[in-house]
């Protein structure tokens, strides 16, 4: 995906439109600074905000991820290019936050362990030590908590039996047991329970 090429068709069509970018960005309730960022091809629009913005300047989303006006005759392929494209994108973003997942974890228990032994080898008040204790446990828990969240929404499971991939909710992960990634749940699909694990594709094998 072409963000410069992207970048000059949203201020083309912005410009075709007679709005500014604090205009747009007024509109979308964000910062013109934000749509400076999209147009020199920095960034791209949030797909919360997509949308709008598509409407707001006369195109359709596939236009706006090609970044330039689409005929009906190459419609589907640009549209089928796009889809692939999102595809990658999230699936290279989920890696990214799988990685950060162990990183946080690794923070908590850095946290913890380096409370716990200020709190054993130096000669602070009683109340202190429990209060660095317990501030050890918050943030050690909190990371868990975060970390959960991440893998959670980033990826998908893979049932055993019928290979479904899916999202399932907080509470399922939190509550199955689990051999790192790979946790015991029920598939919605199936309905068996099995050892499913994680896999960054929904494309269900």
């Amino acid at each position: 995906m072409n963000t410069v090429k992207i970048g000059k068709f949203i201020a083309i069509q912005r410009k075709a439109q007679n709005l500014t970018q604090t205009d747009l960005a007024e509109k979308l309730n964000i910062t013109d600074r934000a749509v400076s960022k999209w147009e020199r091809g920095i960034s791209m629009p949030d797909s919360s905000i997509m949308l709008e913005l598509c409407k707001l300047l006369d195109i359709n989303v596939n236009e706006l991820l090609t970044g330039e006006k689409i005929n009906m005759e190459n419609y589907n392929e640009n549209a089928e290019k796009n889809l692939v494209e999102l595809k990658k994108q999230k699936e290279a973003s989920d890696k990214r936050l799988l990685q950060a997942e162990i990183w946080i974890v690794v923070f908590g228990m850095l946290c913890l362990f380096a409370l716990i032994a200020v709190a054993a080898f130096t000669n602070l008040p009683d109340w202190a030590k429990v209060v660095m204790l317990v501030a050890g446990t918050i943030v050690f828990l909190s990371a868990c908590m975060f970390a959960l969240k991440i893998e959670q929404v980033a990826g998908y499971y893979e049932c055993k039996y019928c290979h479904h991939r899916y999202v399932p909710t907080y509470k399922q992960v939190n509550l199955a047991m689990h051999m790192g990634r790979t946790r015991y749940m029920k598939c919605p699909k199936c309905g068996k329970k099995s050892w499913h694990k994680k896999v960054l594709s929904d494309s269900e094998e």
